[in-house]
């Protein structure tokens, strides 16, 4: 006996379960439910923009997995921060609005996720976004309810940045979500009024007003109940059942979903069977292919106090950045740091960018204060198209337990390279006149490191990930595929997966707004609508054109 019934029952109220959530219940005849393992978003830290080391470091609304010992990474555990709150790791994360770059998504279509192309995902992002800088045009919405905007007054370190790379011949970039992500410019993010903007704050939050939609916290799915092969609700870990009278939808994340597939029987035969799980359905492919985006650091300090962070240098000018934000929700406090970001080829004979290069103006964090103390600014080269796959398994049938992450990262050789190259540019950039006037030092890797060989060394030692993993639910036809082209997991009725796991490869930057669009394209394919219309790329884009 079912303790609660309802229409569809949505696992997870993350990026995209918020997103998909909120569109299904606009439909007034069905009921909605959608389950969240964590609590409400009323941390305070959750809000304002500046705060993403102290939402990220905040215990009670992150998960705080860690990879197993990763060898490519000097036998290390690197951190894996996803969200535990309604919001999910939107709730945590840097607050960027990137999509990635157009031809991932025709990537996307030649791996086998049909009808999955730029030019027929397109329309989902525009249908969600409300651009408060750029005109409606098949590259941007305005009338979408998440709210996306340029960092308003950026520290004057990024004009500075944005010129070293201009003296280094890399072209701008206007508009990253634009026709072409290729260059240097202001990025934009995730922020409405002064505040962290999500698809929990947009989208479910008001959707809570309409009869028709449930959300309940501390709700964490055990396993996915099936009768034969169809799925009929979830049972809780607190025992008690939901059940879904047409669809489950999984929208638990990279690392979760995965995780409760596996916990229910369906998953790879021969590691269920290791751990005394019955097998109801043998899927080999649930918890492979996971990747992430590996980073190093190029940090820099300075005496000069133009940076955000603490000290006396800054005092005054930090006491009237509180006292702006207090007052009216402005000032450096309303942004998210990461105001500027480059997306360069190293290499001049690649088609499109290889690495992404993430500025900060400010110090690196060397105390467990959110905020730096001193000065300084830094670059984290992002290597976007990892060859490293690992994989995602149970460490016990209890979903209460964490499972064992293994991205395999760096285990591909290739992978370091464009790391290694974007070190070098890095600190050409570095060296460029417009940054001689904060007489910078570098502090990593530092200048005894200048080999090839011991920038490798030092990235394995130093490196992390920038938290985007995805894959572990591949959509696709082929035997490792989770799920199909219409987000159904293959062999079992009445249950789709819709997050960042379905990717069949990671984008090349941030995994957010690619997630949301993800939810966005699940409720309208759960509600049996015809696709929006492909657009027509204009000749300057290079995604397919037909």
């Amino acid at each position: 006996m079912a303790d609660l019934e309802f229409d569809y029952v949505v696992v997870g109220a993350g990026s995209s379960g918020a997103a998909l959530a909120a569109r299904l219940s606009e439909r007034e005849d069905i009921t909605v439910a959608v389950l969240e393992a964590g609590g409400n978003d009323s941390h305070p830290f959750i809000h304002i923009p500046a705060g993403v080391a102290a939402a990220i470091g905040t215990k009670s609304i992150n998960w705080r997995f860690e990879t197993v010992p990763q060898p490519g990474m000097a036998g290390r555990r690197i951190g894996v921060p996803r969200g535990k709150v309604i919001g999910g790791s939107g709730q945590i994360n840097g607050m960027v609005y990137f999509r990635g770059h157009p031809t991932d998504f025709d990537t996307w279509a030649d791996m086998g996720a049909k009808g999955w192309s730029y030019r027929e995902v397109l329309p989902y992002f525009t249908r969600n976004e409300h651009n408060e800088d750029y005109p409606a045009s098949v590259f941007h919405g305005k009338d979408g309810p998440v709210n996306v905007k340029l960092i308003r007054n950026p520290n004057q370190l990024n004009y500075d940045y944005m010129d070293a790379l201009a003296s280094l011949q890399f072209p701008r970039c206007d508009d990253f979500n634009g026709p072409n992500s290729e260059g240097y410019g202001f990025r934009q993010g995730l922020i409405r009024d002064g505040q962290r903007e999500s698809t929990a704050r947009s989208m479910l939050h008001p959707a809570k007003k309409r009869r028709n939609l449930t959300v309940l916290t501390q709700a964490q799915v055990a396993r996915i109940n099936l009768e034969g092969r169809r799925a009929t609700g979830v049972t809780l870990t607190d025992g008690r059942v939901i059940a879904a009278r047409a669809e489950v939808v999984l929208c638990a994340g990279t690392v979760q979903s995965p995780q409760v597939l596996m916990a229910s029987g369906i998953g790879p035969a021969a590691h269920l069977r290791e751990l005394g799980i019955e097998v109801l359905h043998d899927l080999p492919g649930v918890g492979g292919n996971y990747h992430d985006h590996v980073a190093c650091p190029v940090h820099m300090e300075t005496d000069v106090a133009t940076s955000y962070g603490i000290s006396l240098k800054a005092l005054p000018r930090g006491l009237w950045n509180v006292l702006q934000y207090l007052y009216n929700r402005t000032g450096p406090l309303a942004g998210n740091v990461f105001e500027s970001v480059a997306f360069l080829r190293t290499d001049p004979s690649l088609t499109k960018p290889d690495v992404q290069f993430v500025f900060q103006p400010a110090k690196r964090l060397t105390t467990k204060l959110p905020l730096p103390v001193g000065h300084g600014y830094a670059i984290s080269p992002v290597g976007l198209y990892p060859r490293s796959r690992g994989t995602l398994r149970l460490a016990s049938a209890d979903v209460r337990e964490a499972p064992l992450i293994d991205p395999q990262l760096l285990a591909v050789e290739e992978d370091i390279e464009p790391l290694v190259r974007a070190v070098k540019i890095a600190r050409q950039a570095f060296a460029a006149p417009s940054f001689a006037k904060y007489s910078g030092v570098e502090v990593a890797p530092g200048p005894a490191v200048q080999s090839d060989e011991d920038i490798k060394a030092f990235i394995r030692q130093n490196g992390y990930t920038v938290h985007h993993p995805c894959g572990t639910c591949k959509m696709g036809v082929d035997k490792d595929a989770v799920v199909d082209p219409d987000l159904k997991v293959h062999g079992i009725e009445g249950l789709r997966v819709a997050d960042a796991s379905v990717f069949p490869m990671l984008v090349g930057g941030n995994t957010n707004a690619p997630a949301v669009m993800v939810g966005e394209r699940g409720a309208d394919k759960l509600l049996g609508k015809a696709p929006l219309p492909p657009v027509d790329l204009p000749p300057e884009s290079p995604a397919r054109k037909v």
